[in-house]
């Protein structure tokens, strides 16, 4: 409780920003839906059409409609020229904007189909124009009804606001997925206390507004909205002591050592004096493009994956020199740069239990291979989509009884459990040495080098404190010490935080 308790009071930053972005998707939501209901209500067709498109958007998975606006941004803004950011905000609004629609629009549209038609014939017979019978008849007298689609609207957008961590903007889901790559299970609960409690507070100041229209007591709608719009207010205050100090993103995918090296980056550039914010739990092409963009400045990916899935190589290279290559490739691309190399690997790496290993006689892909229709395997969830998977099947012809994805946390304890019989492991993942998997050998090395490299955007390499913060990192982290990192974070008892993690391994690197 004690654990859960100190996460909430840590929620602060991601508490203000989850309200920053729900009321600004809310407030979006309206804007959209008023006019719609204003024309449906004239218009029979209007309205089928409205509702219909409205409705589509509603089947759209939040998550996938978060996703989907990522590409879209990138095309405007290539057609633009530029300067639209395709992570962070931008992409949270836009989505949760159009999701909030539906229930306004419902509400709107079927307050205004109920009205007494002889409310309307009285203003009719009074002379007012369309436009005073909707102001001084149709509106007043809709109100409650729209004011219950916001409310339904505003409940919505702010659980769904969790996800907008999956496209790099900050809320409460930062907790959650955190939590849950990191097994920390009192962040979780946090996350999700503060994101109902937010719901909650939030459904019943609506509810006195909605009330005030409905009952005509005016201070009850004034009171619901003064409030909502102070903790808005207090939302929009700056966070810190409001320095100059110019501000980085570092970058993260969605793993506990990610967020481990995010936070080293992230501590380091803060000691040279920079403010610096995160933007974690992207995908790897997402990652990437997001460097590219300069909508993240700073962040740690792998050879392996930047010779495989970016430069598309399927030939084989030594460690030094799929660095050099990818650095030279880089700097002729423009849009970002290799800094150096961290010393140490993270390799795909398949893996099963050692007592099962033995008892089926399986020590390496090839072994695994002549098996395969017999086992099940596990894995991440982009594996079987990367080059990578295409590779290890060309060398060893696997046939796999069953395959299934996994988050990364969650593949471990399946393959510990027997729920699978084979994962694709990360080679510095301590998980390994604690749940006694066995790694099996590629003879064939098919699967590339992956070293950990610091990849950097052009204002961070044009940026010498920023290059000077990083580079006593490179070459200084070793898999060993990696793993230990790691361990702290995903053991089952006396874990630690991906920050705590951190601190230990810059205290590590010190020493050396």
């Amino acid at each position: 409780m004690n654990a859960i308790l100190a996460d909430l009071l840590n929620l602060g930053s991601a508490l203000k920003a989850h309200v920053v972005l729900s009321a600004a998707a809310l407030g979006l939501g309206i804007l959209i839906a008023l006019p719609m209901i204003v024309w449906s209500a004239r218009s029979r067709q209007v309205a089928r059409i409205s509702l219909g498109l409205a409705g589509l958007v509603q089947t759209i998975p939040a998550l996938a409609l978060l996703a989907l606006f990522y590409p879209f941004l990138l095309s405007v803004s290539a057609i633009l020229g530029g300067g639209i950011p395709a992570l962070g905000f931008l992409p949270a609004l836009l989505a949760l904007g159009l999701y909030a629609v539906l229930p306004i629009l419902r509400n709107g549209v079927t307050g205004l189909a109920q009205l007494d038609p002889a409310a309307r014939e009285a203003a009719d017979a009074m002379g007012m124009t369309a436009t005073q019978k909707l102001r001084w008849v149709e509106a007043p007298l809709a109100a409650p009804f729209v004011m219950a689609g916001i409310r339904t609207a505003a409940v919505w957008t702010i659980g769904a606001a969790t996800l907008s961590t999956t496209v790099g903007a900050q809320s409460l889901g930062d907790a959650i997925f955190t939590g849950l790559q990191t097994e920390d299970w009192a962040l979780v609960l946090a996350g999700c206390i503060g994101s109902a409690a937010l719901a909650l507070v939030t459904d019943a100041l609506l509810g006195l507004v909605e009330r005030g229209l409905a009952n005509r007591r005016r201070w009850m709608t004034w009171l619901g909205a003064a409030i909502a719009a102070a903790g808005i207010a207090w939302a929009l205050l700056p966070g810190g002591a409001g320095t100059a100090r110019p501000v980085l993103t570092v970058g993260a995918k969605g793993y506990t050592e990610q967020y481990i090296l995010a936070r080293l980056l992230g501590d380091k550039l803060t000691e040279a004096g920079f403010d610096v914010r995160y933007r974690q739990g992207l995908g790897s092409a997402v990652i990437f493009k997001a460097l590219q963009r300069g909508d993240i400045d700073v962040y740690v990916d792998y050879s392996g994956t930047l010779w495989t899935n970016e430069m598309r190589r399927t030939d084989k290279a030594g460690r030094q020199q799929m660095i050099d290559d990818i650095s030279g490739w880089m700097d002729r691309q423009g849009h970002g740069r290799l800094i150096g190399a961290l010393g140490f690997e993270n390799v795909y790496a398949f893996a099963m239990r050692s007592d099962e290993a033995k008892r089926l006689g399986i020590r390496n892909l090839e072994d695994l291979a002549s098996k395969s229709r017999q086992l099940s395997m596990g894995t991440d969830l982009e594996f079987l989509n990367r080059p990578e998977w295409a590779a290890v099947k060309r060398a060893y012809p696997m046939h796999f009884r069953m395959k299934r994805r996994y988050n990364p946390t969650f593949m471990y304890k399946a393959v510990k459990s027997g729920a699978v019989d084979t994962i694709t492991a990360f080679s510095s993942d301590g998980r390994i040495a604690a749940y006694d998997l066995t790694v099996l050998d590629d003879p064939e090395e098919a699967i590339p080098h992956y070293d950990a490299v610091v990849l950097a955007s052009p204002r961070c390499m044009t940026n010498q404190k920023c290059v000077g913060a990083i580079r006593p990192l490179l070459g200084k982290i070793d898999v060993k010490t990696m793993r230990a990192a790691n361990v702290l974070v995903s053991r089952d008892s006396d874990k630690q935080s991906p920050r705590q993690a951190a601190a230990w391994l810059a205290q590590q690197i010190d020493r050396r």
